[in-house]
């Protein structure tokens, strides 16, 4: 069978007008049928196969999917006069597409909305809390701390981080609470709210490496402090347990040796008392090892003729003089 011209386009005139009037709306989307820029009819959300009159209306189509909003870095003061720069993400979807295409119409005016109020808020929340309210996320956890410094925190408030009313996660729940009604007349739902990084401005960083810095060498001063006190006393309990020890075997030896001297003492006696001539001869030793102690090259002695020390050294001299014949003659 073979067409007409004028069959042929009616047939591509028909297919044409087909086509324009068929659409189709997968799981991911949701559409709105305007004509002349005017919304017709309800939105459509549910996926399948539709009908729109050709040339006329178009098919205004919008993500169903949760969608992301990345916000750029932003610098902001803390309540405590503190700048830091803060990165913040948020999770979003579209639940309202009449509200949505009659606001802002593309996703691009949606992005540029999620930002100024995101932003307003997170900048809002930031000025009403202090930095370390900031970056602490939850005021229940306990903060880390350096197990070294475990006696030295007890004391003071160096190395320890003062208890916190709120947290970072209380301030970004803040700005989902404060932002989610704004964006609702927007016809958007706001998901999540979250601070992805937040960093300190360099200013900002110097200071904060000087008191770290300035900590430590507190911190190692008092290591030095405490161990010089700890070495003080163990050289000082040393040197009193080694006095202790010196006194004790010095009191030892001088007992042993009394000891010693007194039997010493005693043998003498009892050897020497037997009789009158061990006691003279004992009398007689004693005496010349008297001699021998005092009596030098270069000493120099004067004695009294009466001195039981110059007793034997008389005698000797009158045995002397009786042996060689010359008479004693006694000095008065």
């Amino acid at each position: 069978m073979i067409l007409s011209g004028k069959s042929y386009v009616f047939i591509v005139a028909l297919a044409i007008l087909l086509f324009q009037s068929i659409f189709t709306v997968n799981q991911a989307e949701q559409v709105i049928i305007t004509q002349f820029g005017r919304p017709v009819g309800d939105p459509i959300t549910s996926p399948g196969l539709n009908f729109k009159l050709p040339f006329v209306q178009q098919v205004n189509s919008f993500d169903k999917r949760y969608l992301a909003w990345d916000g750029p870095m932003v610098e902001m003061s803390t309540k405590d006069k503190t700048y830091v720069q803060v990165d913040t993400f948020a999770r979003w979807r579209i639940t309202d597409p009449m509200r949505y295409y009659l606001r802002l119409r593309d996703e691009r005016s949606a992005q540029s909305r999620l930002e100024d109020i995101l932003g307003s808020e997170t900048r809002t929340a930031i000025a009403r809390h202090e930095l370390i309210e900031v970056v602490r996320s939850d005021k229940d956890r306990k903060p880390l701390q350096d197990e070294s410094l475990g006696p030295l925190t007890g004391e003071g408030t160096l190395g320890v981080l003062r208890p916190i009313r709120v947290g970072r996660a209380a301030i970004e729940k803040n700005v989902f609470n404060a932002a989610a009604p704004k964006l609702a007349e927007f016809g958007i739902e706001l998901l999540d709210v979250r601070f992805k990084r937040i960093n300190y401005n360099q200013q900002v960083l110097e200071r904060i490496y000087q008191r770290m810095i300035s900590e430590r060498l507190q911190i190692a001063q008092r290591f030095r402090s405490e161990g010089e006190g700890e070495a003080a006393r163990i050289n000082g309990n040393k040197e009193r347990d080694l006095n202790q020890i010196k006194s004790t075997a010095y009191k030892h030896v001088q007992e042993i040796q009394g000891e010693a001297d007194a039997r010493a003492t005693d043998i003498y006696a009892k050897a020497y008392a037997q009789n009158p001539e061990a006691t003279e001869f004992y009398q007689f030793l004693k005496t010349l090892e008297t001699y021998r102690k005092v009596i030098s090259a270069e000493a120099t002695i004067v004695l009294s003729t009466h001195s039981e020390l110059f007793a034997l050294l008389k005698r000797m001299e009158q045995e002397s003089h009786q042996a060689h014949g010359i008479e004693h003659i006694n000095p008065r």
